[in-house]
């Protein structure tokens, strides 16, 4: 028979559980799948919005929105236009009642239990497809689900019962750049705000210089063209050092150490049009952006919570 199982409401960036099922059975296939559970939890920061991963007789499903995640246990044979239009409305009903400001700041495991009595009333009615009366937007799912299909995690390694050796790994198409587009760094410190502004303030500085310089070159044949590659290159620096200190991309920290060997380069070819003090604060604030990005780490392993 295919039917929900169980459902849970887990925070993105550090797997703290925030709501989940309080009805799910205790046979050996769900423990294990409870396993997987807190595998993913952990992992949530890295994947894609939507997922399915296959454990044999069950599926696990989920979505990820706003910083929070909704995942299901399923059977094998339930139908996947069913399971993520569940999990759609898990979604909306949760972002109705509870606001971001609640979600970011909780503390405790399962602060929103009481969500669970829509899980269940949710469920019941996913469970007996014919008392749906959404057909409507069970299309329109379908139709997104056709075109955006969830991404499959492989399982790699089934572990044993006891969860001591069990492991699994997703290895995406294009590894590489799909993991360091979803991979998350630390909270912003003052500092780091700071340096952003200031990046910032570089580029608009060199933006401005350059398009004074093609004033003058179009009055006059003496200001040298490479004045303005300079810096307009000097802009792309800074814009690409702000970019480096928000996101995170592979070889981050060779990137930013390359893009200030640009600004000083850039800078040096301007000596003649720049007196010492304006060098020295290009200079100066292209060290300390790159200085900021390598300390904003990538997010570390998320506690280990019992989902």
């Amino acid at each position: 028979m295919s039917m929900i199982l169980s459902a849970s409401v887990i925070r993105v960036r550090d797997g703290l559980p925030l709501s989940a099922s309080t009805d799910y059975e205790q046979s050996t296939g769900m423990q294990e799948c409870r396993k997987y559970f807190k595998m993913l939890s952990r992992k949530l920061a890295q994947l894609p919005d939507r997922c399915t991963l296959k454990t044999g007789r069950y599926n696990i499903n989920f979505i990820s929105s706003l910083g929070v995640s909704y995942m299901m246990l399923c059977t094998e044979n339930y139908p996947n236009v069913l399971a993520f239009s569940f999990l759609d409305e898990l979604q909306k009903e949760f972002i109705t009642t509870y606001n971001m400001m609640k979600t970011n700041t909780a503390v405790r495991p399962y602060s929103f239990i009481e969500f669970d009595n829509f899980i269940q009333r949710t469920k019941q009615r996913y469970n007996n497809p014919r008392s749906l009366s959404t057909k409507i937007n069970l299309s329109d799912m379908q139709m997104e689900i056709k075109l955006r299909p969830p991404y499959q995690i492989p399982m790699c390694e089934l572990g044993s019962a006891n969860g001591v050796t069990s492991a699994f790994s997703v290895d995406y198409k294009g590894a590489g750049k799909i993991a360091s587009a979803h991979q998350r760094l630390e909270p912003a410190t003052l500092s780091g705000i700071v340096a952003f502004i200031l990046s910032l303030l570089c580029g608009a500085l060199n933006l401005i210089r350059g398009f004074h310089a093609i004033e003058s070159l179009l009055q006059s044949d003496t200001e040298d063209f490479n004045y303005i590659i300079a810096f307009f290159l000097g802009t792309a620096a800074c814009l690409y050092q702000c970019y480096l200190l928000v996101y995170y991309t592979s070889w981050r920290n060779v990137k930013s150490f390359l893009t200030f060997g640009l600004i000083c380069l850039c800078n040096m070819y301007l000596y003649e049009l720049r007196n010492l003090w304006q060098l020295f604060f290009h200079v100066t604030v292209g060290a300390f952006v790159t200085l900021q990005i390598w300390l904003r780490k990538a997010q570390g392993k998320a506690p280990d919570y019992d989902v």
